[in-house]
């Protein structure tokens, strides 16, 4: 089977099963991998060749970008102390908790090699997490922290990685030279990524035509990974700043069509890229296992089950420790909040698509030409720990939000009900100025304050209801106007069966349809 035939077989599975995950209300990443997993059982099926760097280098910076790109930058540095703990502190403790097992069960491996598979399983991924908590109700503060592990995690973990591999290249460590090393690589990549965010931020604030602007911004991640990569920094800190850099300020470089159809454009390909990653987590597990002898294969699964096993005993002591270290000297209960915070937080560690973009991406050999040691014990005990997190871990999360009962905080909820509220005061204020202006346009102006009075009243009885629920007025005002429209969508269509108008003017029309009926979801 030629390799295009291949990938559109993969991205139609994709498509089947999250479709298939939506309806059985299963995080998409989850049911993915246990359809890659079914898939790769298939007698038959042909293994998916491709260049280990490709998927690295194709794959990883968008993710990285679009997730820098939406930030909430205020979350962040709020939550900076536990975000930086998690993300800096406990991917070390994690590698190197995960290279001490390694090196104990996996024979002949050396530490540079074993803290290699550390750094690839140490960073946890926010898609899958996110995927399954936005669907329940959990305090803002969480998310956040997920996100914001996720934005920074990999960075670190990338870069002990590069480390660790070219001690494990050159077959020499040094601590010093690591702790430079790891500087340079930081400041470097946050150069770099300041500069191209700058640079990008300059020229698409002098573009105003939307497809060459989101060819821009599709560009932009390898416009800052790829240099700082060759420099020898960290690419992934280079992409995140660029990220976090233009993200705050999306709103004064883009107009609303691009702001618009950007959005989609980078939802479409963050959603295949991620879908076809963890597809092919799953297909790879029982086509890489097909390859050994059983006896290997029982060992290595028993050794990614062990590796498993220290993560999450890791990050659960990790995160128990700096939530309660400040309460230690003092008397009295712990919070119950508290405690299902920590809970929610120390089972949210799935692994994903970094750890298996950069399993993938080993070199094959050392420089002498000799085989890269234990690649292939590092690529199935990576995988294996995928797959037990992502499945184990993530199939239970919501059980285990449910059982603590968190519940969702007013934060968001307030701090959205202020906002529509300035936005509106700001709207009315603009429409008495306008009525000297416009005296000639007078029904036009009563027709717009009537329409943000009536939406004024609508945040009056937001922030006062039940913020569990929703507005019931609202939902039977969406609900009329998704008729009225559909009925004009009908009359569209007549019109053209009956040779009135054409396609053209059928779409144009269609469009300014669509535009009013997103901006009532919305």
């Amino acid at each position: 089977m030629q390799t295009a035939e291949l990938v559109l077989g993969l991205l139609i599975a994709v498509a089947a099963l999250v479709t298939l995950a939506r309806r059985l209300g299963v995080a998409y990443p989850i049911f993915l991998v246990i359809g890659g997993l079914a898939l790769g059982l298939v007698p038959g099926i042909p293994r998916f060749e491709v260049e280990p760097e490709l998927i690295f280098l194709i794959v990883l910076p968008p993710i990285l970008y679009l997730a820098a790109f939406f930030t909430p930058v205020r979350s962040l540095r709020a939550n900076l102390g536990t975000i930086s703990s998690l993300a800096v502190g406990l991917v070390i403790a994690t590698a190197f908790g995960a290279a001490v097992i390694a090196h104990a069960l996996i024979p002949g491996i050396p530490w540079a090699v074993a803290l290699v598979l550390g750094a690839i399983v140490a960073p946890p991924d926010e898609v899958a997490a996110t995927a399954i908590i936005s669907r329940l109700p959990v305090p803002r503060r969480i998310i956040s922290i997920l996100e914001g592990e996720s934005l920074l995690n990999d960075a670190t973990a990338l870069t002990l990685y590069s480390i660790a591999l070219a001690a494990a290249m050159s077959g020499t460590f040094s601590v010093t030279s690591a702790l430079g090393t790891f500087l340079i690589y930081a400041i470097g990549g946050y150069a770099i990524g300041l500069a191209v965010g700058w640079l990008i931020a300059q020229i698409r604030s002098r573009l105003d035509d939307t497809p060459v602007e989101i060819t821009v911004s599709l560009l932009t991640p390898y416009a800052a990974f790829l240099p700082a990569q060759l420099l020898g920094v960290s690419g992934v800190i280079a992409t995140v700043v660029a990220g976090v850099y233009l993200g705050r300020r999306s709103s004064r470089i883009m107009g609303a069509d691009t702001r618009l159809a950007g959005r989609s454009v980078w939802e479409i390909l963050t959603f295949l890229l991620n879908g076809f990653v963890f597809l092919l987590t799953g297909l790879e597990v029982p086509l890489l296992l097909r390859e050994l002898a059983p006896s290997q294969v029982i060992q290595l699964v028993a050794i990614g089950v062990a590796v498993t096993v220290v993560l999450i005993a890791v990050r659960t002591l990790w995160i128990f420790a700096t939530a309660y270290r400040p309460r230690l000297l003092r008397r009295g209960r712990p919070s119950p909040r508290r405690l299902g915070h920590a809970l929610v937080l120390s089972w949210a560690g799935m692994r994903g698509v970094v750890s298996l973009a950069v399993a993938l991406a080993l070199p094959l050999s050392l420089p002498d030409g000799t085989a890269f040691p234990a690649r292939e014990a590092i690529v199935v005990v990576t995988l294996t720990v995928i797959v037990l997190t992502l499945v184990g871990q993530g199939l239970s999360l919501p059980w285990l939000i449910r059982a603590v009962r968190l519940g969702s905080d007013s934060e968001v909820h307030d701090e959205e009900a202020n906002a529509r509220q300035r936005l509106l005061e700001a709207a009315n204020r603009r429409i008495d100025q306008l009525y000297p202006v416009w005296p000639g346009h007078r029904p036009l102006l009563d027709q717009l304050r009537e329409q943000y009075r009536h939406r004024s009243e609508h945040v009056d009885r937001q922030r006062d209801s039940d913020r569990d629920g929703e507005d019931r007025e609202l939902i039977e005002h969406r609900e009329i106007r998704h008729t009225v429209n559909d009925a004009e969508r009908e009359t569209l269509l007549r019109m053209r069966a009956q040779g009135v108008i054409d396609d053209d003017v059928l779409r144009k029309l269609e469009h300014e349809i669509d535009l009013e009926e997103q901006r009532m979801d919305a």
